[in-house]
């Protein structure tokens, strides 16, 4: 074995993750309902290219082929969400055993080959039934999302030890119901807050609800972006604090630290107009803070942010300006910034000590595709895993209490919004035939995990697929 050069725990879990509705296909069987992505989809340039989930990677199918995968790599932990459309078809009430039996089957299947689930509830992929009451805008989701967590742990929570309510509550909040860019494709301000703070009350009663159901540790994902002023202005400076208040300590702080913070709750009220006493009532706080196990976190980049005037479509006196000068930058143009990282990870120590963090989601978009050999040879996916890795690394060095690390995506996939364009995965996928292409960041990654850190790697010299039978 080579030596790794940087150290990490010995129970250090090395996995990659990926998200039902991304991966599933097979929309229509076993019982599956209807959820928002499928209306969402429907609608004309909703979806970059014009396409849906329909078949996507196929996975409902070929799970066992994914599972392969995982066990080929030698990877220890597998993070994958449940669909709450096959096990609640009408969002709450009925449950749909087929869909248990779906996802107990996979469960199952990882234990036998010693790879530890990670299963997430909610992966932005509500039952469209529930949008009669307001989805996550309308309280009664709560309610509908405690029954879900209480379905799904009934049937696996004697087997699963790593449990993730809600991914990403802030895209939730922004993307589905403040710019209406995700499903369900809403505008309006006042929505978005209070989805954003039903998806955190739904934790919270989720947790409790799910407690005499499981020994597994729960915890909630959140995609954190450190906020950087773009100038050494004090207006700048104060851009970039009201933008983490916006982004990360929002959901941070009821989470950990027993409350939403003061400043950005009057941003809120400033934009909406209005109280949010209404939304935020006497008694939630309490029921939402005090109830996470451990802290996922989705890191991809930062945010550079100057001071802005508010207008009608800028609700905070900020934006996002970007770096200037020479940045490295993903196929999408997202700032590659692995010291952030590194800094947001010694913040969330210092800020909520004593929390265990695991990283749920990590990546970078590069389209490449196989070559003459057959082989995909995504270099620069390589780089950003290293320098991730390596700020992990000495991150734990700095005394956080880092868990795993599960790469986004294992395949390249159905992402969201922008189609099947954008190729996030350490395998590539052919979406026409289901082909599955291990690439050279994948073959990288096994090394990185069996060795447990970082080792050498020379750019000209890529490991072989027939490396991998030392993995096995």
């Amino acid at each position: 074995m080579v030596q790794p050069t940087s150290s990490f725990p010995s129970d250090f879990l090395w996995g990659a993750a990926t998200s039902a509705y991304q991966i599933e296909g097979s929309l229509d069987a076993d019982g599956r309902g209807r959820s928002v992505w499928e209306t969402f989809a429907e609608q004309p340039g909703a979806i970059e290219g014009g396409g849906d989930a329909a078949i996507a990677c196929d996975s409902y199918r070929r799970w066992g082929d994914d599972l392969d995968i995982l066990s080929q790599l030698g990877l220890g932990a597998y993070r994958f969400s449940l669909a709450w459309a096959r096990i609640m078809p009408d969002g709450r009430g009925r449950v749909n055993a087929a869909g248990l039996d779906h996802y107990e089957r996979i469960v199952d299947e990882l234990l036998a080959r010693g790879i530890e689930p990670v299963v997430t509830l909610n992966h932005w992929d509500m039952p469209e039934a529930l949008m009669a009451h307001g989805g996550w805008a309308g309280r009664e989701s709560v309610d509908a999302f405690t029954e879900y967590a209480v379905a799904a742990a009934d049937r696996l929570g004697d087997r699963v030890n790593w449990w993730i309510t809600q991914n990403e509550p802030w895209i939730i909040q922004l993307l589905g119901y403040q710019l209406g860019l995700h499903a369900p494709g809403v505008r309006d301000l006042r929505s978005a807050v209070a989805a954003g703070h039903h998806v955190l009350l739904a934790h919270g009663a989720a947790v409790d609800a799910m407690r005499p159901l499981t020994r597994g540790r729960i915890g909630a994902a959140l995609n954190l972006l450190p906020c950087v002023p773009a100038s050494d202005s004090p207006a700048d400076a104060e851009a970039a604090w009201g933008s983490d208040g916006y982004v990360n300590r929002w959901f941070l702080d009821p989470l950990l630290a027993g409350g939403y913070p003061a400043d950005m709750r009057q941003h809120w009220e400033r934009a909406i107009g209005g109280s949010l006493d209404a939304v935020i009532r006497d008694g939630d706080e309490a029921a939402i803070g005090g109830r996470s196990d451990f802290l996922g976190v989705n890191f991809y980049t930062h945010r550079v942010m100057a001071a802005a005037e508010p207008g009608p479509d800028r609700p905070f006196p900020w934006q996002v300006v970007g770096s200037t000068g020479e940045v490295a930058r993903t196929d999408e143009g997202t700032e590659i910034v692995p010291g952030a990282f590194r800094d947001l990870l010694v913040r969330l120590h210092r800020d909520y000590p004593g929390v265990p963090i695991m990283v749920t989601e990590n990546g970078a978009i590069s389209g490449d595709s196989p070559t003459h050999d057959g082989r995909v040879h995504d270099v620069r996916r390589i780089r950003y895993l290293r320098s991730h890795v390596q700020a992990m690394g000495d991150a734990i060095a700095a005394g956080v209490p880092l868990v795993g690390y599960t790469h986004w995506s294992l395949l390249d996939n159905f992402e969201w919004a922008l189609g099947y364009r954008p190729r996030f995965g350490l395998v590539y996928v052919d979406f026409r035939t289901g082909e599955r292409i291990l690439k050279d960041s994948a073959l990288h990654y096994a090394e990185i995990a069996r060795a447990g850190g970082l080792v050498e790697w020379d750019a000209t010299t890529a490991p072989s697929v027939d490396s991998l039978g030392a993995f096995g």
